[in-house]
């Protein structure tokens, strides 16, 4: 397929949620010395100009990032994840935005490692070129979930792996459930983060409860809904389902997720959700 291209989609909604819990699992990590991975299964780009005709044509930064990345009173579980927006625009001027890969990059220790995939023929190059002088980034063409069995476990036996892939068919909600139970049988101590686009509610439903069926404990789920569900095409919420979560993961998106939602979606419809799928 390979006709999805996040560019249209940068700095949106999903966006939001998907790097803070990403930044707040990368600052849980850095409180031990001990290094770890940092897995992207499906990294895209690495960065995406917000004045390009992509973004220009979707304009969805607009009602994500461009509400709150300047704002004086954002709560502090948003501090990691902000800073690297604002250091990708020194100029104060909101130009490019930072996808996942450059979150981490821009995160981790130098003791840290990135392993980072992408299969897109366009968006390789240019994820390739980003990270051509950081020693710690391994970058390779190829189909993300076999990094799954590939790379881990990771020597440091520490890791975070990101699960982001473009949903453009159908088996990809199954493909990740089964991405997720290889990976775990390798390496059953890392922090899984799986994101979810939310297009039609029984997709998420049957996702979930695959995800039980593994057998697989300690399973988060955090959502930013932007509207009520509908059987109408388009995306009306996101999510991100974390295995293994950091211990005071779920305490944060509590407190932030109400402000997060009260400045990107000022009209009030749609919901957040923190609830364990599967509990300890």
């Amino acid at each position: 397929m390979l006709s999805y291209r996040h560019s249209f989609h940068a700095g949106n909604h999903a966006d939001v949620l998907k790097h803070t819990v990403q930044s707040l699992i990368i600052s849980a990590l850095k409180e031990k010395d001990k290094p770890f991975l940092y897995l992207d299964t499906h990294a895209g780009a690495g960065r995406y100009l917000l004045n390009s005709e992509h973004a220009e044509r979707t304009g969805e930064y607009m009602e994500g990032i461009a509400r709150i990345w300047q704002q004086s009173d954002t709560p502090a579980e948003l501090a990691p994840y902000l800073q690297a927006v604002r250091d990708l625009n020194p100029s104060g001027q909101l130009k490019y935005y930072p996808g996942s890969p450059l979150i981490a990059r821009h995160l981790l220790r130098e003791q840290d490692q990135l392993q980072l995939t992408e299969l897109h023929p366009s968006d390789y190059p240019l994820l390739r070129g980003e990270f051509q002088k950081d020693l710690r980034a391994v970058v390779a063409r190829g189909d993300g979930y076999q990094q799954l069995k590939a790379k881990l476990p990771p020597p440091s036996r520490r890791g975070l792996i990101l699960i982001d892939p473009p949903y453009e068919i159908k088996t990809d909600y199954q493909a990740v459930v089964q991405g997720i139970a290889e990976g775990y049988k390798r390496f059953s101590t890392g922090v899984y983060a799986l994101w979810y686009p939310v297009v039609l509610r029984q997709q998420i439903k049957r996702m979930v409860a695959d995800l039980k069926d593994t057998g697989i404990r300690r399973i988060l789920q955090i959502e930013l809904a932007v509207k009520p569900d509908s059987d109408q095409r388009g995306m009306t919420a996101s999510g991100m389902i974390v295995i293994n979560p950091p211990w005071k993961l779920e305490q944060q998106m509590r407190s932030v997720l109400p402000w997060l939602h009260e400045q990107l979606v000022p009209q009030g419809i749609g919901h957040t959700l923190v609830e364990w799928i599967v509990p300890e």
